[in-house]
């Protein structure tokens, strides 16, 4: 029976429409709408704020957002055509719901404080304040934002450092086991802010106090975490080993440490979250500068723009602090793919 050539190339050309991209992105337009009509509101609309009613940058948001949907609206719909449009189509695709959740709740809080002022000054403000704060205080906060990172390098690396060590030593040897595992069983549940007032009196400045309260909180589930990652490595890795006359120390930095790796990355996750709160507690508490303090200061003179957006910046400098360190464990664990489950 002869088959045609066009018969035998349909399933290829039919496999070749299907990798098109589509020529237009519905959920983009959707969103360019949804940011188009944030922004008209934002310019357009006057706002009502206790009879004062001139936020500051209110029309330079509007007419950014405006522009910003007019961008949105091309790659939505020339996406599909012009190749920069198509990257950036690709990029943007998946968080498509987002881009039209988002514009709805800026609207929401756009309206309730600045429009209708249904949530009052000083305790509430829109989001072309913020935009204030980060203009006219921007020394100040990047300040603040250096020395919180500082501190917290230095209260994570110390930390993470000595729960490593601890835990890769109660998780080889039982004699070290015997005397540290109670130790670390008793004193390690215990919240670090709780031992504020001694570790004021036993070091000699509250930036110090402020770096061990953080590594205390960083070290114990790094402990844990590596002492079980160690215990639990395949017996059968250190038999292989021996067979071929490696030592102990190899046995220790070359098989059980790598076999532990994703149990001390999932510490060091856990470490990060806790020295976090213990981070803005010990800033609150004496250290002259941070984000912690800058959150104290803006309490004291009652100025919540100022606190409002010190928490914005603080929420995405440790969203990006764990993204980073996701990326350490992806690089450190790529030889493991095959047999960590991710």
């Amino acid at each position: 029976m002869a088959i045609s050539q066009q018969t035998l190339d349909a399933p290829l050309l039919h496999a070749g429409a299907q990798r098109q991209p589509a020529s237009i992105w519905p959920t983009g337009i959707v969103a360019a709408l949804t940011w188009g009509a944030f922004g008209w509101l934002t310019w357009r609309w006057p706002n009502k704020v206790a009879g004062f009613t001139d936020w500051a940058y209110t029309e330079e948001l509007g007419i950014a957002l405006l522009v910003a949907a007019a961008a949105l609206l091309a790659v939505a719909l020339a996406g599909g055509y012009v190749a920069p449009l198509r990257r950036a189509r690709a990029s943007l695709r998946l968080a498509g719901p987002w881009l039209v959740a988002l514009p709805i709740g800026f609207a929401a809080w756009e309206i309730l404080t600045a429009k209708t002022a249904v949530l009052p000054t000083p305790f509430f403000a829109p989001p072309q304040a913020l935009i204030e704060v980060y203009v006219d205080d921007w020394r100040r906060l990047g300040d603040s934002v250096l020395n919180t990172l500082k501190l917290l390098g230095l209260g994570v690396g110390y930390g993470g450092i000595a729960g490593f060590l601890i835990g890769v030593s109660i998780g080889w040897s039982r004699r070290i086991g015997y005397w540290v595992h109670p130790v670390l069983r008793v004193l390690g549940p215990l919240p670090s802010t709780a031992l504020l007032p001694l570790t004021f009196y036993f070091f000699p400045s509250s930036y110090s106090a402020a770096v061990f309260l953080i590594a205390l909180a960083t070290a114990f589930p790094v402990a844990v975490l590596t002492w079980s990652g160690v215990a639990s490595v395949n017996k059968s890795y250190y038999d292989v080993a021996r067979t071929m006359g490696a030592s102990e120390w190899f046995m220790v930095l070359r098989v059980a440490i790598p076999a532990a790796l994703p149990q001390v990355f999932v510490g060091l996750f856990m470490g990060l979250g806790a020295s976090f709160s213990v981070l803005v507690t010990a800033e609150m508490m004496g250290v002259k500068s941070g984000l912690g303090w800058y959150l104290t200061w803006a309490q004291g003179w009652a100025s919540y723009v100022n606190m409002y957006a010190a928490l914005i910046v603080m929420a995405l400098l440790f969203s990006g602090v764990i993204t980073l360190l996701f990326a350490v464990r992806d690089r450190a664990l790529s030889w493991q793919k095959g047999t960590v489950k991710w």
